[in-house]
């Protein structure tokens, strides 16, 4: 089991890139870490089973918020690119 806190999150992931002044491809071409891949995996699979404590379900919401934010970015980076 991935341990639930992290010292790199998924959102520090999309800050960081933020940070970096990405370009509008660097956006659509963002994809989650192994390891973000694997704890959301972990909390989907758990919470399909009904096996989630309060911080994973709460993590969980965390991974799903994150998750809706990045889909609207990388529209609003297609976008972008389809205006050049």
């Amino acid at each position: 089991m991935v341990a639930a806190a992290q010292a790199f999150s998924p959102t520090d992931e999309v800050l960081d890139l933020l940070l970096s002044a990405p370009t509008p491809e660097a956006v659509v071409a963002l994809r989650p870490s192994l390891a973000a891949q694997e704890r959301l995996r972990y909390l989907l699979d758990a919470n399909r089973n009904e096996a989630l404590n309060d911080a994973e379900r709460a993590e969980l919401e965390a991974y799903l918020q994150l998750e809706h934010f990045v889909r609207r970015l990388k529209i609003r980076a297609q976008e972008k690119l389809a205006e050049e």
